[in-house]
């Protein structure tokens, strides 16, 4: 079948509000090149936390598509982040995922770099060189009780906004306070698009998350409106606000400053998202009681994080190819928990793991029913709202008010 050429602006015009979004979307190359272009390069990145560089010169990387960001703690202190591009040629100059340096060395030619990014050292260069325009490309850093977020397009708008309202809801949880328990990677056969979506909506979580099902409301609204009052009265014996924050869509001063803070109930008996409903690890910060409740975070468009009274799950899901993404899960704990003793791994991660694999199944199965020239995309459920707002969010990314277009081959 001869390929056939579509403007992007046709692909978005034939959305239906309401409704899932076109084929293409999930099945482009092009379409899945403009959107490293114009929704990851230009958004804020959840990329780590301070407790992965506790010193100066401890650094990590932060991959996503074709692009590399080192993250490093510098000689004064000071947390920065650059793009794993030499000035020279193009190499990475990092190679190994984390580290301490005390100054980045490019392996092709030994272009030697300051941690601030300057440039040292161009050997054999001639004469009119000068170093000093080819230093490392800087990316923007903002650090949020701990969390490190990092944006590549220094035209972004500041998160500073967003973070000061979010600031006094989080305080009790400590989040400046914890420490990586766990990382765990489940890639899946789809694109990153899809991925999202799933996380965005509970409809599919009483068909395709038992074990989920079992403690978290979420996924019965109709159940979880009686258990709302008795929890907001847990929560305030804790120590927790009971004020939720809703800075997404038409409240969100820009596209790139979405944020969003809810609590809901777990079900009577589970006082963390455990096997049990037993504790999993210490409480968190200053909390002084469990409440039962789990909290809802979202900190610009594209990162998620689930915080119990023990411990924190962070999300993301990073496109590596068209049809190739990796559910990233972070376990946190309070940073002077130590396994074994305080917690054990296993048990912490239980049930986001086998709930990650249950999403891998279903996104995959996903995947492949869109790649079918077959699907239509149908209505949006009542349990599916967020989801037009992920869309609004996406358009506004790559919509006709970007000066870039794009043909579409398919």
């Amino acid at each position: 079948m001869p390929n056939r050429t579509l403007d992007l602006d046709d692909l978005i015009a034939s959305h239906r509000l309401g409704h899932a979004m076109p084929r293409g979307f999930y099945t482009s190359q092009d379409i899945y090149d403009y959107d490293i272009a114009q929704v990851w390069n230009r958004n804020w990145l959840w990329v780590g936390h301070e407790s992965q560089i506790p010193n100066p010169g401890d650094y990590f990387l932060f991959d996503y598509g074709p692009e590399s960001i080192i993250v490093v703690r510098d000689l004064d202190g000071e947390i920065r982040a650059h793009q794993n591009v030499c000035r020279h040629r193009g190499s990475r100059v990092c190679t190994k995922a984390e580290g301490r340096a005390r100054v980045f060395v490019c392996p092709y030619h030994a272009w030697t770099f300051e941690l601030s990014g300057k440039l040292r050292a161009g050997q054999n260069m001639g004469a009119d060189f000068d170093p000093s325009k080819y230093g490392l490309f800087p990316v923007q850093i903002s650090v949020f009780q701990g969390l490190i977020f990092a944006s590549a397009d220094a035209a972004t708008p500041a998160l500073d906004t967003v973070l000061a309202q979010l600031a006094p809801l989080t305080a009790p949880y400590g989040l400046n306070d914890l420490k990586i328990a766990h990382t765990a990677s489940f890639p899946v056969p789809a694109n990153w698009k899809l991925a999202v979506e799933n996380y965005l909506e509970c409809y599919h979580c009483g068909p395709a998350h038992k074990e989920y099902s079992r403690s978290h409301s979420l996924k019965s609204p109709q159940e979880m409106k009686g258990l709302v009052g008795p929890l907001r009265e847990r929560a305030k014996d804790a120590g927790l606000s009971t004020d939720e924050l809703e800075l997404i869509g038409a409240a969100a001063t820009t596209p790139f400053t979405s944020a969003y803070y809810r609590r809901y109930p777990l079900y009577e008996g589970y006082k963390t998202g455990s096997k049990t409903g037993e504790a999993l690890a210490p409480l968190l910060g200053s909390l002084m009681s469990f409440d039962g409740g789990a909290t809802d975070l979202g900190i610009g468009p594209l990162n998620w994080f689930l915080i119990y009274s023990d411990h924190m799950v962070g999300y993301r899901f990073i496109p590596r190819k068209l049809q190739e993404t990796d559910i990233q899960v972070v376990w946190f704990v309070r940073s002077d928990a130590e396994d074994g003793a305080d917690y054990d791994k296993d048990d912490l991660t239980w049930l986001w793991h086998v709930t990650s694999l249950d999403d891998e199944r279903i996104i995959r199965h996903n995947q492949s029913g869109v790649n079918s020239h077959h699907f239509q995309p149908g209505p949006l459920g009542e349990m599916e709202t967020s989801l037009q707002a992920f869309y609004d969010f996406y358009f506004a990314m790559i919509g006709p008010e970007q000066e870039q277009r794009i043909a579409i081959h398919g």
